[in-house]
């Protein structure tokens, strides 16, 4: 079966090829070349099924119709911080901001509040896409 990633995350990619050493797993870049795609969705959710189901699609517009394609989009969300930065995790710090960057604006948020803890929680949500058809777990 051959799997491709919505992502150009190298790391994300060797997992998935050592999880499955029987399936032939690819990064979507190796076959459509560097694509952009905006995440412009308001949920974790909405932005995992846009990444899968774009890639899908132009997969299929390339004939490759037996294929599974999975996608991801996760962050942290700080309730005191109206649940920033959420989906915007990659981004908190600005276009093409490093992870240092977003964290580094998170603690500058949280240290103007002057707490010395609050809670925060990770989400992520997966999204497959297999014979047009959409499944998901968040």
């Amino acid at each position: 079966m051959k799997i491709v990633l919505a992502s150009a995350n190298k790391g994300k990619i060797s997992e998935f090829q050592k999880l499955m050493p029987e399936d032939e797993v690819l990064a979507f870049s190796e076959i459509l070349g560097q694509i952009e795609i905006d995440e412009d969705q308001d949920s974790f959710k909405g932005n995992a099924i846009k990444k899968a189901k774009t890639i899908y699609d132009l997969l299929m517009q390339k004939g490759l119709n037996d294929v599974i394609v999975i996608s991801d989009d996760s962050g942290i969300s700080v309730p005191v911080l109206n649940n920033e930065p959420g989906i915007y995790s990659a981004r908190y710090a600005g276009l093409n901001a490093s992870d240092k960057d977003n964290n580094e604006k998170l603690k500058s948020e949280l240290n103007k509040l002057g707490l010395e803890k609050t809670p925060a929680f990770y989400t992520a949500c997966i999204a497959l896409v297999y014979k047009n058809e959409v499944y998901t777990v968040h």
